[in-house]
């Protein structure tokens, strides 16, 4: 019998792994001398009338000789429930170090054709099992083999693999006929039997006969289609918060040879869990760990999204549903669109496209009322949407509008319903909810260094992208347009322009949010005309926008390293800044001790961007060992964020923890959580990989490496080893002139060495799991390379 069933790589995605016909021999194996030795022999089935006949040898040919890999002959009914019957005590259908089993399995190896069995031990390679039977079922298939290197894959390599080949696919999302009703699903709508409903805009009349179509091909899912008003105003926002619906995005549109419509809807990454839409700002994150796996395509239809929404909604979207309409969330279009070009290489009239979008966002957005601060010329997050926001559950504000309620003498939900009717008039809970909604929009909901204030602050985040976004059209007018751009709409920008306003974003930041005292960056409250006290890590966003000097540079990398840095990675914000917790005062989740992803992938680029390679290679280091060492222990989890202080992903927080809630095995991950695993990875050395491989935990490899704990520049790009995290040549290139990066990086692989590298690669990493992490020398270490990898076996297995 032909081995059909496997991939020649052991590592392959499921979908290759697992094709073909399902073949039970072991590959390789010399069988001839038993020919003579033959019986028939039912095979491994869960059940009597499945009973084939297969040939089994004798006994010494019937085991696989040394010198070849195990693989196991697997029922997937009859393991299946075995392996959750005895090791998955909680009943939550994964295996973790949280259950009690004895964590050892006998399943029958496929070289005896299920006539012997050997054990798999341990919690990885039991859940690693329980994996794959899963993803093997998924297949069409019952029976399969499975060979023992798949189970005990070195975790980093296993999780970027499935990133790479499975998560992402498990977050595409695409409003054509064949998606709509997956992405129609809201999973924040708990109105019970609600009907599904496309909002169209009001100048897509391609949108309009597509989806028109659509609701009429799929009567049976009753889809209503609702064409927005031209003028879309607060007061209609609020009109239909009762009407959930999702909010067409970009689509490639042509005709065909008869004129008849072809229209294609572009398909996007959604963040994952209860968030099924595309997202703001997770998608610039998104967007990363996209590229850096050569995902170009999709990446590409994010930022056509955007452009759409400012086009079509005048804005980037919180999300595109209709509940969102009113806000939108940080902005990160242009360097995220200069990414897309580059790996595009080269569409100028694309580009132009974006830039133009991403003009008049900046323009009608973020530097206008009611966000815009004339007086200090710096902008806050403040959108115009009326009340409630109506996509949270359904009793979030009752403690809010519980002491309003027992002045009037009603009930809590007849309030509610009489102020979302005008029928009750409150300045203050008017105000509330207009600071609500800002938090909202800033992404950062919720954190009490923003709570009943966040229209009234300028933020150093969002004044960092607004920096971002100016230097970036300066630059990229320059490189690409000579200088002098002619816009979509037709109106002529010049670079000098551009750079004029990043010079007096500059300066208004270096006066109201720069602390010399403290080398950090604060919030500044315009209202109360005083800096903000809540020490937040989105002080080192200065960095990645570039707009630091380089003395505030070194005294905000040793203030946020003193401040932020905690064993699994940055924390956002100080718990002297949090203040102290009650029942009455319950955490946040963008507070201590809680660590995100973006905060962590900003800080990398902007430390790197400034001398301090070692001290990003050590963060990501402290980050990329918080999410395998969860992995490894919670059945491939991958979540929406973690407890740095404490290195879990198991709390107790307002809105729980995305992406911890599967069956069997995770099949999305989360997105940005993805994305800063695969573009953390880029960040270490080969030494720093191998140990993360082994599970070594940072200060211990931190003390065998002999790597430096503060913030010294003990590394700086000139003289750091390779590799060259991804996009750092293309950040370089950008940014040349306004950081030390550029000229650094040419001392470390200069044209003649390395042409591809300024030529603005999207990797600098070797992908194959058996390949090294990096082709770079390891000279950062003073720990013997081999001194980590033998703890896999005693950790893992």
């Amino acid at each position: 019998m032909a081995d059909t069933q496997h991939n020649t790589d052991v590592h392959a995605p499921p979908s290759e792994y697992y094709s073909g016909p399902l073949a039970l021999k072991s590959a390789g194996i010399n069988r001839s001398r038993s020919r003579n030795y033959q019986r028939t022999y039912p095979q491994f089935h869960a059940q009597p009338q499945d009973t084939q006949t297969n040939v089994v040898r004798r006994r010494g040919s019937i085991d696989e000789k040394s010198r070849h890999p195990r693989r196991f002959l697997i029922d997937i009914a009859t393991i299946e429930r075995a392996i959750l019957e005895q090791e998955d005590t909680n009943g939550d259908y994964q295996i973790t170090i949280e259950d009690s089993g004895p964590k050892v399995l006998k399943v029958p190896t496929a070289g005896s054709n299920g006539n012997r069995t050997m054990e798999i031990r341990g919690t990885y390679m039991l859940s690693n099992l329980l994996q794959e039977m899963a993803l093997a079922k998924d297949c069409g298939l019952r029976q399969v083999v499975i060979d023992e290197d798949r189970l005990s894959e070195n975790p980093v390599n296993r999780l970027s693999r499935m990133i790479r080949t499975t998560f992402w696919n498990g977050l595409v999302r695409c409003m054509d006929e064949a998606g709509i009703q997956k992405i129609c699903a809201d999973p924040k709508n708990t109105q019970p039997g609600a009907q599904p409903i496309i909002y169209v805009p009001y100048g897509d009349p391609h949108a309009l006969e597509y989806y028109t179509g659509v609701a009429r091909d799929l009567a049976s899912l009753n889809i209503k289609v609702v064409r927005l008003p031209q003028d879309i105003t607060p007061q209609y926002v609020k009109s239909i918060n009762d009407q959930f619906g999702i909010l067409t995005l970009a689509a490639d549109v042509t005709h065909d040879a008869g004129g008849r419509l072809v229209y294609k809807p572009l398909p996007f990454v959604v963040p994952g869990g209860r968030f099924n839409e595309q997202y703001g700002w997770d998608s610039y994150f998104e967007a990363l760990g996209l590229l850096a796996d050569g995902r170009v395509q999709l990446a590409k239809n994010m930022v056509d999204n955007f452009v759409y929404e400012i086009q079509h909604y005048g804005k980037i979207l919180n999300a595109n549903r209709s509940y969102y309409l009113t806000r939108s969330q940080p902005p990160f279009l242009t360097d995220m669109a200069l990414k897309v070009y580059d790996a595009l290489d080269g569409n100028i009239e694309w580009l132009r496209g974006a830039l133009s979008a991403a003009i008049t966002e900046y323009l009608t957005v973020w530097t206008c009322k009611p966000r815009l601060d004339p007086a200090t010329g710096l902008s806050c997050y403040h959108p115009t949407g009326i009340g409630m926001p109506p996509e949270t559950e359904s009793t979030h504000f009752d403690h809010i509008v519980a002491p309003y309620a027992e002045r009037l003498g009603i009930e809590v939900s007849e309030y509610k319903r009489l102020y979302a009717a005008d029928a009750i008039h409150e300045p203050e809970l008017d105000a509330y909810f207009v600071h609500d909604r800002a938090v909202r929009e800033s992404g950062h909901d919720t954190t009490y260094r923003l709570e009943r204030r966040c229209a009234s602050l300028a933020t150093v985040d969002l004044n960092c992208l607004l920096y971002r976004y100016e230097a970036d059209l300066a630059s990229a007018i320059d490189v690409h347009f000579g200088g002098q751009m002619t816009a979509t709409d037709g109106s002529v920008t010049t670079a000098g322009e551009w750079r004029k306003r990043a010079e007096d974003r500059r300066a208004a930041m270096d006066r109201y949010l720069w602390s010399e005292s403290k080398g950090l960056y604060f919030d500044y409250d315009v209202e109360l005309e005083e800096q903000s006290a809540y020490e937040s890590v989105t002080a080192l966003w200065a960095l990645w926008a570039g707009c630091a000097s380089q003395d505030q540079a070194t005294r905000l990398v040793d203030a946020a390293c003193r401040r932020f840095e905690a064993a699994g990675g940055l924390v956002s914000g100080t718990e002297e800044s949090r203040g102290r917790i009650t029942l009455l005062r319950p955490n946040r989740q963008w507070d201590y001790p809680y660590g995100w992803a973006p905060h962590q992938m900003l800080a990398w680029c902007g430390l790197y961007a400034y001398g301090y390679a070692s001290v990003a290679r050590r963060l990501a280091y402290r980050w990329l060992y918080t999410i395998t060492r969860a992995f490894v222990d919670f059945n491939g989890v991958v979540p929406e964020k973690f407890d740095v202080v404490g290195m879990t992903h198991r709390f107790q927080v307002e809105y729980g923890n995305v992406g911890v809630d599967f069956k069997m095995v995770p099949r999305e991950g989360f997105g940005w959580m993805n994305a800063s695993y695969q573009v953390g990875l880029t960040y270490l050395t080969s030494h720093m990989r191998r140990a993360l491989g082994a599970l070594t935990e940072p200060e211990v490899f931190f003390a065998r490496a002999g790597w430096s704990t503060d913030a010294s520049a003990s590394h700086t790009p000139a003289s750091t080893p390779k590799p060259v995290p991804v996009f750092a040549m293309a950040d370089a290139r950008r940014l040349r002139g306004n950081t030390a990066l550029h000229s650094a990086l040419e001392a470390v692989l200069s044209p003649t060495d390395n042409p591809a590298y300024f030529d603005l690669p999207l990797t600098a990493v070797d992908d194959d799991p058996r390949s090294p992490a990096s082709p770079g020398n390891d000279s950062d270490s003073t720990a013997d390379n081999n001194s980590d990898t033998g703890e896999i076996s005693k950790e893992l297995l």
